[in-house]
Order: C-alpha cells, then sequence, then structure tokens
C-alpha cells in the first residue's frame, strides 16, 4: 500500500484562506465560562482548548 500524500487542492484553499484572515475572538467571559464547562465535565481536551484560548485572549500574542 502506498504511503504518498494525497492532495486536497480544497483542504490547501481552506488553510491558505484561514491564514489570511484574522479570527475574532469570543469575549473572555464566555471562554471562561466554558473552561469550567467543561472542567465540571471532565473534559480535558476541552479544557486544554479553552484554556489556550482565554490566554490567546488575555494577551494577545501568545509564544512569542
Amino acid at each position: 500500500m502506498s504511503t504518498a500524500l494525497v492532495r486536497r487542492p480544497t483542504e490547501e484553499a481552506a488553510v491558505n484562506a484561514a491564514s489570511r484572515s484574522e479570527r475574532r475572538l469570543p469575549p473572555i467571559q464566555i471562554i471562561l465560562a466554558d473552561l469550567l464547562t467543561a472542567n465540571r465535565l471532565g473534559d480535558r481536551h476541552g479544557v486544554n482548548l479553552a484554556a489556550h484560548l482565554a490566554a490567546r485572549a488575555a494577551l494577545g500574542e501568545v509564544g512569542e
């Protein structure tokens, strides 16, 4: 079986378009509410995503 990468032009176009446009973040109160909800439900992946989103919303640029 071949392990060659299959090119998907629509996927590439979507990634390029997303990287060119700035995504607006929801208000920090909504992000923190989602973080609490994910924590109460035991959703570790959701907690991780919400925590990173909260850091990005609060600090602007993260990790640079």
